[in-house]
């Protein structure tokens, strides 16, 4: 048997293994389960219309679990095209977690596939695993909630942001590769490419921030058409009624493909409880940053006087902004500018934010079995991601043994950020910067440019689990390891 036909064979057998291990269609379950199906939609976006991709659940796009009820869903493909949808953040079995071809194909136009798995409780979301499907807006919250959530007195509200344009994912990508996506640095130095061309990152690996203050680091390497809140622009942002005097709980969920936010509350105060669906001690502020694939959870007391409130969404880095609108029955809305006046700060580039988040309860003591350092590499020109030097493809597994302890460090030697997802397992940042820390748990860390970020799990199933960049042009352009768990 040849080595190809030997792969094919293989992966035709794992695939027969893994449809063995999804749920048989509903009508054996006794509870029906949700529909959920992937379809183009049409938004009006300023004035114009807007064919993207959506996920309709049963009551509006994404999915709300209540407590304790199973993600028992039967996902239908409505769309022209194959695709395959991933539930961030949650720890389905490896058969179901949603990846092209590891194991199972995506889903044919009019194919329908049952999952069933027991869902964590917190702010996910769910998205195609192929980017430029992401890059047209194939994802929709998945929010499961608490008997806590079900016994608060709050109101709840979602704030699901999206970075959009009217090209298709195809000429933007064209348009970054060549060096003309038109981002820019943002008081970072400025200038897309950074300034540092071709040069390869790993000449910087020894570099601290101190020696790069000369440098440029690279913030947005695209400017998109419209940056949306819950599908909408500020020319026309929901407006979300609210009680004076009341609590809410902000589920905020970046879904960008290429653009890190800072949330802004204003004169409302917040209290960050949760990042990642995972709850921590709260710390209080007005201005909290997210990237991409990450979730913040906020607290709001609202005065009990009537008034709106806007919730803003800033692009690091730059004056364009998003976001809605809470408002008592009857407030004055006043119309907000899609710019702000002066451009927002670069996002954690000294990890100030990540290092004030403190898990609630602490993973447990024990000795590390095993630890690996990931290394985060790349350039502007030519547009080109690696983690240890190489390509989805040419990769080289990071491995692991079912059970044990590990601890990956994520060492950026890149000019831009990462946000690094894990699949199939919830870590807790244990170091930043080679200090420790008793951090978040999370699924997606942001990693800045020339920084250290280690974090620390126990391996689970034993599967090929995916670990990458949540920069979509990023994983586009290989940005992608497996996390290889043997038993």
């Amino acid at each position: 048997m040849n080595t190809i036909s030997r792969r094919g064979f293989l992966a035709a057998g794992a695939a027969m293994l893994a449809y063995s291990q999804l749920p048989k269609f509903a009508a054996a379950q006794g509870v029906a389960p949700l529909s959920l199906q992937a379809a183009t939609r049409t938004l009006d976006v300023d004035g114009r219309a807007a064919t993207v991709f959506g996920l309709a659940g049963p009551s509006g796009q994404g999915l709300v679990l209540d407590a304790g009820q199973r993600f028992r869903v039967d996902l239908t493909n409505n769309l022209d095209v194959s695709t395959i949808i991933h539930w961030h953040g949650q720890i389905p079995p490896n058969a179901q977690d949603g990846v092209p071809d590891l194991p199972l194909p995506m889903l044919a136009p009019g194919e329908t596939r049952s999952y069933d798995f027991e869902p964590l409780p917190g702010t996910f979301w769910m998205h195609s695993h192929v980017p430029i499907q992401e890059m047209q807006l194939l994802a929709a919250p998945l929010i499961v909630r608490s008997k806590e959530d079900l016994a608060a007195d709050r109101q709840e509200v979602v704030l699901f942001l999206h970075d959009f344009s009217f090209k298709t994912p195809q000429e933007v990508m064209a348009e970054i590769e060549e060096g003309h996506g038109g981002g820019h640095g943002g008081g970072h130095g400025g200038g897309h490419g950074g300034g540092h061309g071709g040069g390869h990152m790993s000449d910087m690996a020894g570099m601290d921030h101190g020696a790069m203050d000369g440098m440029a680091m690279d913030l947005n390497d695209y400017d998109w058409d419209a940056y949306l809140a819950n599908d909408r622009t500020l020319s026309d942002p929901e407006v979300v009624q609210v009680e004076r005097g009341g609590r809410i709980r902000l589920r905020v969920i970046n879904a960008a493909a290429a653009t890190v936010f800072w949330i802004e509350t204003g004169k409302a105060q917040a209290r960050l409880v949760a990042v990642d669906g995972h709850a921590i001690q709260p710390v209080q502020g007005t201005r909290f940053g997210l990237a991409m694939g990450q979730r913040l959870d906020l607290e709001i007391d609202l005065p009990q006087d009537g008034g709106a409130w806007p919730i803003l969404a800033l692009r690091e880095g730059a004056r364009e902004r998003t976001g809605l609108i809470l408002a008592t029955p009857g407030a004055e809305i006043r119309r907000i500018d899609t710019l702000a006046e002066t451009d927002a700060p670069a996002f954690d580039t000294d990890l100030s934010q990540e290092s004030r988040l403190i898990a609630l309860n602490a993973l447990t003591s024990r000795p590390v079995d095993r630890s690996h350092i990931v290394t985060l590499g790349g350039t502007m020109q030519p547009y080109v991601w690696t983690i240890d030097g190489a390509v989805w493809g040419q990769h080289r597994p990071v491995s692991a043994k079912s059970g044990e302890r590990v601890v990956l460090s994520f060492h950026n030697v890149s000019m831009m950020g990462h946000p690094m997802h894990l699949h199939g397992h919830v870590f807790q940042v244990v170091g930043l910067n080679g200090r420790a820390v008793s951090g978040a748990f999370r699924d997606t860390v942001y990693v800045p440019s020339m920084s250290k970020v280690d974090i620390a799990l126990d391996a689970g199933e034993a599967a090929r689990w995916m670990l990458h960049c949540h920069h979509m042009p990023h994983l586009e352009t290989g940005m992608m390891t497996e996390f290889a768990v043997s038993a």
